[in-house]
């Protein structure tokens, strides 16, 4: 893709989001959040997760908006103003994402943030309509990288799946991708591929897999098969199945030891600290394992405060655990929240006014979790199809000693393996 054309589509996009915004200001029969407040009143948002289902479940995100609400709350809140954190479950399905956006416009939120969900074009419609923002999403559907009222922290899965293509282009001579057989999950090869593309590797052998299954022999047999075939090559197996990629892993190990020299990988969100931990540690079927993350890892000084509001707030609550990916995007989302409502001074919070904020460029820090965030217009990305996207950094690791460590001191920007996307 020239530069020529990434130009041209950034710039339809301005043109098409800033015709949306002025219609947003106008009123045109849009319904704001209207739950917020001057000094001295409350802020109402919202954040959702699917909680209870068979397949992906994020608790940690919803529990730790409302940890976050307390702790914020009891030292002095967001800039003299009380934060109110409503939750949703939103079942991991269409149906239930955009009953959860239907139910944020109803109380009249200001901001939906810090939430997870895998149907991003279900629940953004109804946002969209009533001009409410989606502040630091999880970025699993690309519908969050192109809509012009989503503001998302990180690369979501784009980013990781480019990022573990370019890691393992350096240690693998073929790759095995283990995916969903789903809609999100369809969008996982190419990315993958194009990191891989980068020492000229071939593209990865693509199996899919039931994202709810109880048991992955099968996939793991054909994986080990396709990856460990050639001795003389080195061979890896990357598996991106969200909750059950450690259910995948479990039926690997059992089966590995035929395939020595394979070497494993995944990325932050299927693999974290507590997972390796829960599966043996240095021990466990992930040691040696290739990460992929958005962000530090989780024993980096840098999530001190996150630590400590958990510790103050939540202390006891097994659904936060400070090294979950989810746990630290909710931690992050909120973390700008604050910034732009004290940034508005003695002014109303609305939906409107945070908007205004957000498309003007505002600068927000995050601690040096993140790259400075700002998603005004001017400030889009080079990546044709993920304009929204503001923050295209990941972090390489790998497990030693069954530990989560960096492997290079700074991160990774994959826009241009993302600006080769299909």
């Amino acid at each position: 893709m020239t530069g020529r054309r990434h130009l041209s589509s950034k710039s339809t996009f301005r043109t098409a989001a800033l015709a949306l915004g002025a219609a947003l200001v106008a009123g045109c029969g849009l319904v704001p959040g209207t739950a917020g407040s001057a000094a001295g009143g409350t802020v109402t948002v919202m954040t959702w997760a699917p909680e209870k289902t068979d397949a992906t479940n994020m608790p940690g995100m919803p529990a730790m908006a409302q940890a976050y609400a307390r702790w914020v709350n009891a030292h002095g809140g967001l800039g003299g103003r009380t934060l109110k954190v409503l939750t949703c479950n939103d079942h991991n399905d269409s149906v239930g994402a955009a009953k959860c956006a239907r139910s944020a416009v109803d109380q009249g939120v200001v901001a939906v943030v810090g939430s997870y969900s895998q149907h991003g074009r279900a629940f953004l419609s109804p946002l969209e309509s009533a001009g409410i923002p989606y502040i630091g999403g999880y970025g699993v559907s690309d519908a969050e990288f192109t809509s012009p009222l989503s503001y998302p922290v990180n690369g979501g899965q784009a980013a990781l799946l480019a990022g573990i293509g370019e890691q393992l282009a350096g240690a693998c001579d073929r790759t095995v991708l283990i995916r969903p057989d789903t809609i999100a999950g369809d969008e996982l090869p190419a990315l993958l591929d194009n990191g891989l593309a980068l020492r000229d590797r071939p593209a990865a052998i693509d199996l899919r897999a039931a994202e709810n299954a109880t048991d992955y022999g099968d996939q793991a047999r054909r994986a080990l098969q396709a990856a460990g075939s050639d001795p003389l090559a080195d061979g890896c197996v990357a598996a991106v199945l969200g909750d059950r990629t450690d259910t995948f892993f479990d039926s690997f190990r059992r089966l590995r030891e035929d395939y020595p020299k394979v070497r494993t990988a995944s990325v932050l969100g299927s693999v974290d600290q507590t997972v390796i931990n829960r599966t043996g540690g240095a021990s466990s079927p992930y040691e040696g394992a290739y990460v992929t993350g958005w962000y530090p890892a989780a024993d980096d000084a840098r999530w001190n405060q996150l630590r400590k509001a958990i510790n103050e707030q939540a202390f006891g609550d097994n659904r936060i655990d400070p090294a979950d990916a989810g746990v630290q995007t909710t931690w992050i989302a909120y973390t700008v929240l604050k910034q732009l409502v004290e940034g508005l001074g003695d002014g109303e919070v609305d939906a409107r006014a945070l908007r205004i904020s957000l498309d003007q460029g505002r600068k927000v820090t995050t601690g040096g979790l993140t790259p400075p965030l700002r998603w005004g217009y001017d400030h889009m990305s080079a990546a044709g199809g993920f304009p929204r996207l503001v923050n295209a950094r990941v972090t390489f690791q790998e497990v030693r000693e069954g530990r989560l460590v960096a492997t290079r001191r700074s991160a990774v920007d994959v826009t241009d393996i993302l600006a080769k996307a299909p």
